[in-house]
């Protein structure tokens, strides 16, 4: 994109050129950006607002991006056609970070990627029995200690098979090391 419309775009919002503002990021989601993770959506929440400048096709001139960007982001090893969808996935995980945006604040614990840094254990719902599959009995026990144990090895477990460098990372108790 050519640098004098998008200038004169971000100059609208207040921003100046080689000036950042403070509580204010200014993210370009491009495929040469660091990896994004839920750390980022957790520190952003708390910026007063995050600006992102979606490229198209070949991207932004790069004196646009040296003018104003506090923080160039990826998704992941691949290209998209533009950064717009790039940033509904960012903003999504920023908002589910500010408080009162979900039910329970403690879900973000428990979530993929929260506190633990495990992968979450699998969810069941009702009915009971789903043509002849049954919710393993321990989470229809009532017994709160047995279904925090079953959940925390079915975590490990899945972070084990699924993101073994996840797993290499995570900070283990001998508890951890005795349910695997």
């Amino acid at each position: 994109l050519m640098p004098e419309p998008l200038d004169k775009a971000i100059r609208s919002i207040g921003l100046e050129p080689h000036a950042p503002q403070k509580g204010t990021l200014v993210v370009f989601p491009d495929p040469c950006g660091y990896l994004f993770r839920d750390k980022h959506a957790r520190e952003w929440a708390v910026q007063d607002r995050v600006v992102f400048v979606c490229g198209h096709y070949e991207g932004i001139d790069q004196r646009i991006i040296e003018r104003y960007a506090t923080d160039l982001v990826s998704l992941g090893d691949f290209v998209l056609t533009g950064g717009e969808v790039a940033s509904m996935v960012m903003a999504d995980a920023i908002i589910r970070q500010i408080p009162g945006v979900l039910g329970a604040s403690e879900s973000l614990d428990e979530d993929s990627h929260g506190a633990s840094g495990l992968l979450s254990y699998p969810q069941y719902t009702r009915p009971e029995d789903f043509e002849g599959e049954k919710v393993p009995e321990v989470l229809m026990s009532g017994n709160h200690a047995a279904i925090a144990k079953w959940r925390r090895q079915q975590a490990l477990q899945a972070t084990r098979k699924n993101r073994p460098e996840l797993f290499a990372q995570a900070e283990l108790s001998k508890a951890d090391l005795d349910l695997l």
